[in-house]
């Protein structure tokens, strides 16, 4: 018993008589406001807190849904909007048209709708598990219950869980197998469609996984296609199904056993080292890819913004009469266009270190070798050239200037883009709770060691002063 809790941390959950022990500093180690700590070995309120917990997420995202839906003006984009929601249900393929045109805020509303009545849910149950529920359901609902000295029952619990992320991966699966979702790399400037050959073939999938996340790598965030993005998808599913099984049906082996700390504070940092880094793979992701995240919704990504300027340019003065291929910037190089290192032709100017870019606007005009002279002088679409300024003008910098030559905009006063706010949230959410798994897992290590030592709050220094009155 010493080895998992210092006797500060460890107390006995017999509660026949007194309502408040289990509650108190007196007989937690933790006072009031030291959150849930105080439920360690209270399972039932614990429960009682998670269910409240996810009832106001789920609120949020409903009040937050129909806000966004009550603010919706059909003539501006959505990233000019401010929105971050109805951006990841348009995503999805939901009251969305040909281009990205919102059709139909109809979804929107029901989706949002949904998510309240499910709050209200939810709400009702963290009330009821928090105030008039069994303190502990081990004796009343024995599957519900656990210790958290319980191996075997902890694996089983992380099975559970793994199975129910597999279902979520699925149902996005079957969500684009047989209503479609939308595709900005669809023929004439992006469309829902159905994704009915999705990628399964390891070697690709995995082939992003085994990628460098530097350069032109750019691991799990260079995907490219919306193939790809669903087949990693069914393997996902696939294999946090089969995990979870086997986590259900087996027991930790013996390494496992002493490799980890099992106790409550120690499961905790475990899940905030996997929130953390999905949240800063998130923000990555978002910065970078248009794919997953495409510009119709979330406004251009960085390099985008600044190789729709140069583009936008290229085509005002080739109306103009520029010689686009052959003119001289001033130093020498390329004005429009120029060499890549590897020998493409690229856009020139500032935006030349972004020369990488893949953007659906721009793809119709490459060729073997890079952008066709050809096809930008005689192909050049209207919906390329309107797509490209509206970008030009929405870059995600928020004040910065001159980014791969993108000036900054006057709109800029008043416009940050959705992809910048996704970016910097999740950044800073990761960042704050990976110190969070830093805190706990140091903690959790030192309460089973033995020395674990917190604060005495009788040596608070506020605790001499004089009373202020």
């Amino acid at each position: 018993m010493k080895i998992l809790y210092s006797q500060r941390r460890f107390y006995h959950v017999e509660t026949p008589f007194n309502r408040v022990i289990g509650r108190d500093i007196e007989s937690t180690g933790f006072a009031w406001w030291s959150g849930n700590a105080r439920l360690i070995n209270v399972s039932g309120k614990l429960l009682g807190a998670h269910v409240a917990h996810a009832g106001l997420m789920v609120f949020w995202t409903g009040a937050m849904t129909l806000f966004e839906v009550s603010h919706f003006i059909p003539e501006k984009p959505l990233y000019e909007q401010g929105f971050i929601l109805i951006p990841h249900l348009a995503t999805l393929g939901w009251g969305v048209g040909p281009g990205g045109e919102i059709i139909d805020t109809t979804p929107y509303f029901i989706v949002g709708v949904l998510h309240l009545i499910s709050s209200a849910v939810l709400g009702f149950g963290g009330i009821y598990h928090s105030l008039l529920g069994p303190d502990t359901l081990e004796e009343s609902f024995p599957f519900f219950g656990y210790d958290w000295r319980d191996k075997n029952k902890m694996t089983t619990i992380l099975g559970i869980h793994l199975i129910l992320l597999g279902v979520g991966a699925f149902l996005l699966v079957l969500k684009a197998l047989y209503i479609g979702v939308y595709d900005t790399w669809a023929p004439g400037g992006g469309d829902v469609r159905r994704i009915l050959s999705p990628t399964v073939n390891a070697a690709v999938i995995f082939g992003y996984v085994l990628k460098s996340p530097f350069g032109g790598d750019g691991w799990i965030v260079s995907i490219n296609n919306m193939e790809d993005l669903i087949g990693g998808h069914i393997w996902v599913g696939t294999m946090c199904i089969l995990g979870g099984i086997w986590h259900i049906v087996t027991k930790p082996f013996a390494w496992v056993r002493r490799t980890f700390i099992w106790s409550g504070e120690a499961y905790l940092s475990y899940s905030l080292a996997a929130l953390a880094t999905m949240g800063l793979t998130a923000a990555v992701f978002v910065w970078y890819n248009n794919t997953a995240y495409p510009s119709e919704f979330y406004g251009p990504t960085g390099p985008e913004a600044s190789q729709a300027q140069a583009f936008t340019f290229l085509v005002r003065d080739q109306r103009l009469g520029a010689n686009v291929a052959s003119a001289q910037g001033p130093t020498g190089l390329g004005k429009y266009l120029m060499r890549s290192p590897s020998g493409e032709i690229i856009f020139g100017g500032e935006t030349m270190r972004f020369w990488d870019l893949r953007a659906p606007w721009v793809e119709p005009l490459r060729g073997p070798n890079g952008l066709d002279v050809n096809k930008i002088r005689n192909d050049i679409q209207p919906w390329q050239e309107r797509r490209a300024a509206e970008y030009m003008t929405h870059a995600p910098l928020g004040s910065l200037n001159s980014v791969g030559g993108v000036a900054t905009e006057i709109n800029s006063v008043n416009y940050v883009s959705p992809r910048s706010w996704l970016t910097c949230s999740h950044f800073f959410l990761g960042w704050f709770i990976l110190v969070g798994h830093w805190w706990h897992a140091g903690r959790a290590r030192a309460a089973a060691a033995g020395f674990e030592k917190g604060i005495d709050r009788k040596t608070e220094a506020v605790l001499s002063l004089r009373p202020i009155d």
